[in-house]
């Protein structure tokens, strides 16, 4: 079984719980690490043979537009599209990080990580 991770996609975007964070939006970094064995891609040389990292950006790009309420959620839905887009997928971890979170004081990240299968149980 082979991996394939994207570490620290950056976003500007617009989660959150309070009507600030939805307002003024906020830096989010995404961490991807998926598992499927990838021996057509090691012995075709072939994209179609392995999960493109690029499409993983893509997917998430795109989910970060639509703001939702818990980071939770959000690694739900990337892990929802890419399993729906690479069914090959055996494993997937979600990680993200949140700049600066409304917590009363002084952090600097907050994050949320979403593991596939294991949280779906």
């Amino acid at each position: 079984m082979g991996i394939v991770r994207l570490e620290g996609a950056s976003f500007y975007a617009y989660h959150g719980v309070f009507p600030e964070e939805n307002k003024l939006g906020n830096l989010f970094l995404v961490d991807i690490t998926v598992n499927y064995k990838f021996k057509k891609a090691m012995t075709e040389d072939d994209l179609e043979g392995t999960v493109d990292y690029g499409k993983l950006y893509e997917i998430t790009a795109k989910r970060m537009q639509t703001p939702v309420k818990l980071l939770e959620h959000l690694a739900h839905l990337i892990i929802e599209d890419a399993v729906a887009v690479y069914p090959q997928i055996q494993t997937i971890a979600i990680t993200i990080k949140k700049q600066q979170p409304a917590v009363g004081g002084l952090v600097n990240f907050s994050s949320v990580t979403v593991q596939y299968p294991e949280d779906y149980a």
